[in-house]
């Protein structure tokens, strides 16, 4: 209705164009005639004057008008234009279209609907009742087809609306007439019945194209498609169906060339392939139907590919969104059944990668065909290889498992990365961003496979190389995302965040998870069975899983401190360098809690290991030096990473870490020295004692340094050292231990207290200097 509409106002505009140009040309007629007219009496008042001055002059008591003066009266005279239509008028002619719509379009497709319906009915009946022999039904089916026929070309150039509805339905009838005398009453041989259909197609889509109307195709050919099912009796013909629908759809192809009508397209589209989809989950058997479906399946997505493509190339037209996703649904409903066909078959489950390549072939000729020819608009190209990266990465792990699908991910998002960027071709670059992500999933299942299936040689195995390999591919990823700028700001400013965490992440937990993997098989080597009673008992021993703590947490230091460090002598990046110093404190505060914690606990093994079954060597107290090495390290390079001139200024905060740290870090070497002595009650005694002289420290260190800051919190220490002496360490301690820890306490907060007021000049000078 509405394209109707639109033809119609398409029309009118048209005429008064036409009669705009005829006014025109009528008026220069009339101009030319009047000059002609005044240069022949113009000519002839010259001779005449000539005449009468060789006579003598008469009187003149009325003078007769000649024929040419007549007619240059008529000249002159103005030619009253015509007035221009109203606005009003075709708002009455807009709703008279839509009466006429209805009186002359809609009614008559009706109509002829309602007909063919009717004979389907009156044919039906017939069958049922057995009233009309076979052979009888056909011929007047085909009387009454063909003279619907005749009937609608005789009326085509007074009626042309009213003649393409009757043609269209002619058409039906040709088609379910022939479809019947084959399938149904085999009055008809196959060869006849395609011949006719196939004649009865072209003539159809000839139709079409001459009427130039879109109802010829929706009705002789789309509604086609009802034939197989008004009368159907179950045959199970589904060859002959296919093929049926297949000439249908040629025909279609050709009108692609023609004209591209999006209706008639889409209706095709969705129907040919619901009708193949019902018939492939409800009837399709696969030892008996696995080549027909798939020969029909390649058929259908070739025929629908084609109508894609064809009137774009030949009309050269640009793409919109609403263009591509026929194709998307044809690529992928075609590769969807195709896939579950070939994986349901016990041949062809071998070659499901195969075919999915061989998708990506199929788009892969179509775009270099585009792209050489110079067939079409960049949108269509690029659309074409998004489809081809799209198949190549799908038939990846189709056919490959475990760490092959990550590294061609990897190699394949790396290539389309630094060709799209150094090209300036986004499509391309575009294309990697999901396959970086798709390849990071995939390591990281790959990880969660090693974790639950641990190998036999850490850092010598395809995982490891899996891992380096993905982080080398980031590495180049970042280093052309750096070197060549995208054109596009936002998206600059994202990967430059996005991509370099991918690469620390990936790098970081490709050697966390082979100290997971080595710790796991140490584990499992470290089993011990006993057999008790009839029964065998298995042990293991945990003390590993705290040495497996303790390396994770060494690791991450020096991996947090490189960082720091690469960052100073060559990045020099701020917001590195901010999220850098974070991490240092997040794992600082991971060892002293849970570090510390493990090496207590191995060192209470190495004192205590003779009744074991595994016997403590050195090393269970060496490992504590290893990680405090490893932590100062990292408090080293945080010093350095917050001293740099493009970071803001982390010298409080450093502070606190770094004194913070070091108080945590003696109290627990004390009460480790003591445990080793044999000392386990003077635990009290000693914290208190030296944090008590730690206090002093902090307030000198302040008072030297200027640092308001230090000062308070080795005020701080002193009050938490005597809460907790009051209310935890008297109550266990003898008399001598109370008096050696209330003097030694006392004494150092008078030295304190000396100390403020020995320096309260420098103290109090520079609080007011700073105000």
């Amino acid at each position: 209705m509405e394209n109707i509409e639109n033809e119609i106002r398409k029309l009118e505009e048209k005429l008064l164009a036409v009669s705009q140009k005829q006014y025109t040309l009528s008026n220069e007629i009339q101009e030319i005639k009047r000059e002609l007219s005044l240069l022949k009496l113009s000519q002839k008042k010259e001779t005449e004057t000539a005449e009468q001055d060789q006579r003598t002059p008469q009187p003149i008591t009325e003078k007769v008008k000649t024929p040419e003066e007549i007619v240059i009266e008529q000249a002159i005279t103005p030619i009253s234009q015509p007035k221009p239509k109203d606005k009003q008028p075709i708002k009455k002619t807009e709703k008279s279209n839509i009466e006429k719509f209805i009186g002359e379009n809609l009614i008559s497709k009706i109509g002829i609907i309602i007909t063919v319906i009717g004979v389907a009915i009156g044919v039906k009946y017939s069958i049922d009742n057995q009233l009309i022999s076979p052979l009888v039904r056909i011929v007047l089916g085909y009387l009454l087809g063909f003279g619907l026929l005749g009937f609608g070309i005789k009326l085509k150039e007074k009626y042309t609306n009213y003649s393409a509805v009757l043609v269209s339905g002619a058409m039906a009838i040709m088609y379910f007439i022939t479809y019947s005398g084959y399938s149904f009453y085999s009055l008809i041989p196959q060869i006849l019945a395609f011949i006719l259909m196939l004649i009865f197609t072209v003539f159809t889509v000839i139709a079409a194209i001459h009427y130039n109307r879109q109802v010829i195709a929706h009705i002789g050919l789309v509604g086609a498609y009802a034939i197989p099912f008004l009368l159907s009796n179950n045959s199970g013909q589904t060859v002959v169906l296919f093929s049926y629908m297949a000439i249908i759809n040629i025909g279609i192809t050709y009108l692609a060339c023609k004209k591209y009508w999006k209706p008639l397209y889409v209706s095709s589209f969705i129907l040919t392939w619901l009708i193949y989809f019902a018939w492939y989950l409800f009837s399709y058997k696969t030892h008996n139907d696995f080549r027909l479906a798939f020969t029909f399946l390649c058929v259908f997505f070739f025929i629908f590919y084609i109508i894609f493509l064809i009137y774009k190339l030949i009309q050269k037209e640009k793409y919109k969104p609403f263009d591509i996703i026929p194709l998307l649904f044809n690529s992928f409903i075609f590769y969807g059944i195709g896939y579950s066909i070939l994986d349901n078959h016990p041949t062809g489950n071998q070659l499901l990668g195969l075919f999915t390549l061989a998708n990506a072939i199929i788009h892969f000729i179509s775009g270099v065909i585009i792209h050489k020819q110079k067939l079409a608009d960049k949108n269509l190209l690029y659309l074409i290889i998004l489809l081809v990266f799209a198949f190549i990465t799908i038939a990846i792990p189709v056919q490959l498992d475990g760490n092959w699908i990550t590294l061609l991910w990897s190699a394949e998002a790396c290539l389309l990365f630094a060709f799209g960027r150094i090209k300036n071709i986004p499509i391309y670059e575009k294309i990697s961003y999901p396959l970086i992500l798709l390849a990071f999933v995939s390591l990281a299942m790959d990880w969660r496979t090693m974790l639950d299936y641990p190998v036999l040689s850490p850092f010598f195995n395809i995982q490891f190389l899996t891992s380096i390999l993905f982080t080398g591919v980031l590495a180049c990823i970042n280093y052309v995302h750096f070197r060549f700028k995208n054109p596009i700001k936002d998206l600059q400013q994202i990967l430059n965040y996005c991509l370099p965490v991918i690469l620390l992440v990936a790098l970081y937990l490709s050697v966390f998870f082979e100290i997971d993997n080595y710790f796991s098989i140490s584990f499992q080597k470290s089993m011990i069975e006993i057999n008790t009673e009839g029964f065998a008992e298995q042990y293991f021993n945990y003390h590993i899983k705290e040495f497996e703590s303790i390396w994770k947490i060494n690791y991450t230091l020096l991996f947090v401190s490189i960082l720091m460090l690469v960052n100073i002598f060559k990045i020099k990046n701020k917001t590195l360098g901010i999220a850098s110093i974070l991490l240092s404190i997040l794992i600082l505060l991971v060892f002293l809690f849970q570090g510390l914690y493990s090496l207590s606990e191995l060192r209470a093994f190495y004192l205590d290991s003779s009744d074991s079954l595994w016997k403590a060597n050195s090393w269970y107290i060496a490992i504590r030096y290893v990680s405090l090495i490893f932590a100062g390290f990292t408090i080293f390079s945080l010093y350095k990473q917050s001293k740099q001139s493009y970071m803001p200024d982390f010298r409080i905060t450093f502070d606190f870490v770094f004194y913070g740290s070091l108080l945590w870090i003696i109290s627990s070497e004390l009460i480790h020295w003591l445990d080793m002595a044999g000392f386990q009650q003077t635990y009290k005694l000693g914290l208190s004692i030296l944090w008590g002289v730690y206090a002093l420290m902090l307030i000198a260190i302040g008072i030297w340094k200027k640092k308001k800051h230090l000062r308070i919190s080795g005020i701080v220490v002193f009050g938490v050292t005597l809460i907790k002496l009051f209310f935890y360490d008297l109550s266990d301690l003898d008399t001598i231990a109370k008096t050696i820890v209330l003097v030694i306490l006392g004494i150092l907060l008078l030295i304190v207290s000396f100390l403020y007021n020995k320096y309260k000049h420098l103290i109090y000078n520079d609080e007011e200097n700073k105000k």
